[in-house]
């Protein structure tokens, strides 16, 4: 059984999902091949995408892709990009309707295998959970205002969810400058073919 396989069946929080506001059951959303170049680490499926088992099939998904310059169809091309959060279930909702974290047991259970399969040449880290395993970083934005230190191999993103807005229109060197940089990163990533060295 293949390792994406033995994630989609994995039901290791089926007790804590089960005591959430949203009672669901586990549904691992695992979307990565070997061979991929392009890794984007984000921090776990929403709703939408417990429902539909795309990752980031949703309107932050639609502003992810905006950063990244590329479609609906180069982005959920496995071959080229894997989409690998820091949990694969959907955490359920907290009381007041909040997403809940992602359970670090997902994390420690599946993370270190996932990375040594992977080994991608660039890594979009999206949140601070993933910055956070990746990097080691505490604060989110200090951690994306400090990028050039990571291009061009990892860009540290604050999550694109529209809840995000306010920051993006205090922060506007992040359009004007890190966009354009991770635009030419993720071309150059895509424009070699899926797995050539």
């Amino acid at each position: 059984m293949t390792l994406s396989h033995r994630i989609s069946s994995c039901r290791i929080c089926a007790a804590r999902f089960a005591a959430t506001a949203t009672a669901h059951a586990p549904r691992p959303v695992a979307w990565f091949r070997p061979r991929a170049r392009l890794l984007i680490a984000g921090q776990a499926p929403g709703m939408r995408v417990h429902e539909s088992g795309r990752p980031f099939d949703d309107r932050s998904g639609q502003r992810l892709r905006d950063w990244m310059g590329i479609d609906e169809a180069q982005f959920y091309d496995r071959d080229r990009i894997s989409i690998v959060p820091m949990a694969f279930c959907f955490p359920g909702y907290d009381a007041k309707g909040a997403d809940l974290p992602p359970p670090p047991i997902c994390a420690r259970t599946w993370r270190d295998e996932v990375m040594a399969l992977l080994q991608p040449r660039l890594t979009l880290l999206i949140g601070g959970h993933a910055m956070r395993w990746h990097l080691g970083a505490r604060q989110v934005s200090e951690t994306v205002r400090d990028w050039r230190k990571y291009a061009p191999s990892v860009f540290p993103l604050p999550h694109p969810s529209w809840r995000n807005t306010g920051w993006l229109r205090r922060n506007p060197w992040f359009e004007t400058d890190l966009l354009p940089a991770l635009r030419a990163a993720v071309a150059a990533e895509l424009s070699q073919g899926a797995g050539s060295a």
